[in-house]
């Protein structure tokens, strides 16, 4: 990264220590330049001066000096730190634009593509947002996430007004976000709330795993509707989270017994019934409803992916059904 560069705390990262934050997204930096730069003011937190040990907020926004990540990706060890963003990825990236205008870009995220860097991931979405500057005067910037594995409708903002705007949209729920999944097997009943608070835990691996805890978890409610089924064996399921946990939408629909098509982490055998044995995880996006300044609302819809597209030919599932089906629940 060869910019300064803003980056907004989400909801999973808060109450981490700043220093942890910089180890996941910059694992290159080592702690001591990293105290050198929040010693130097060069890293700020909401505009001010900040510590290493200091907990972090949702929402809060994290001041990035220019930090070189070329050295680490195969193949640019010789190269300037501007070539991390290759042709490819640029031509991937711009045509997957589904709006854009002078406040914001909204992106189909393709499914498999991080967000964000971290331990082990060098090639992710933040690390190309060169590429999508264009003639403005800043790079453009996350204003929420989704999960590696998880494609649809992704919203970056383009101006620092534009980036705290929709960064309190999002922290006071004024946005919409419907979810299009395939779920294994059939809800019951074929609408309703799933209202169940989770926790992040370590795993016996050291990875990190979402589940469901009464007494430690924190609030998460979802809404869903079926739209379609088909023999009983798969349901295309439109989804609304209502809060915006970690993984919530996969383990919501494992803990109905209809684990995500292609979801292991939580359905395990389950989320590979016969004949899906290699699938990726069904889940996307598909919409997200934002309210702005004049009063009216921007809609945005993305596309299935091609091995959703897929699924959805083989059910002969109806792709008419929109998000007026949770109307009832407004």
């Amino acid at each position: 990264m060869n910019k300064v560069s803003q980056a907004v705390v989400v909801d999973e990262e808060a109450g981490w220590r700043l220093d942890r934050w910089f180890k996941r997204h910059y694992p290159e930096l080592r702690h001591p330049h990293l105290e050198k730069l929040l010693r130097t003011g060069q890293i700020r937190l909401d505009g001010r001066r900040a510590k290493a040990g200091e907990r972090l907020s949702e929402g809060q926004t994290i001041r990035i000096p220019p930090i070189s990540r070329a050295p680490l990706i195969e193949g640019y060890a010789n190269k300037p730190s501007e070539s991390f963003v290759t042709e490819f990825d640029k031509k991937m990236l711009r045509q997957a634009i589904l709006y854009q205008d002078d406040e914001i870009i909204a992106l189909n995220k393709p499914a498999g593509l991080a967000v964000q860097g971290g331990t082990g991931t060098t090639r992710h979405l933040d690390g190309m947002l060169d590429a999508l500057q264009f003639d403005a005067k800043e790079r453009p910037r996350l204003v929420h996430r989704l999960d590696r594995d998880t494609s649809g409708v992704l919203l970056l903002a383009r101006t620092g007004p534009a980036a705290r705007y929709l960064t309190k949209a999002f922290q006071m729920k004024t946005t919409q976000k419907i979810y299009w999944a395939v779920v294994v097997g059939e809800p019951r009943p074929h609408q309703g709330k799933i209202d169940a608070p989770l926790i992040k835990l370590p795993g016996p691996r050291g990875d990190e795993k979402v589940t469901v805890s009464e007494s430690m978890g924190k609030n998460a409610v979802t809404i869903y509707a079926t739209a379609d089924v088909a023999h009983k064996k798969a349901t295309w399921l439109m989804l609304w989270p209502i809060t915006g946990r970690t993984h919530q939408l996969r383990v919501h629909c494992a803990l109905m017994g209809t684990p995500i098509l292609g979801d292991g982490k939580y359905g395990g055998d389950a989320a590979y019934p016969p004949g899906f044995e290699t699938v990726k995880l069904h889940l996307h996006a598909r919409e997200l409803t934002i309210p702005q300044p004049s009063g009216k609302n921007l809609r945005i819809e993305a596309p299935l992916p091609p091995h959703m597209a897929e699924t959805w030919r083989f059910f002969g599932f109806n792709a008419k059904v929109n998000s007026d089906i949770f109307s009832e629940f407004d």
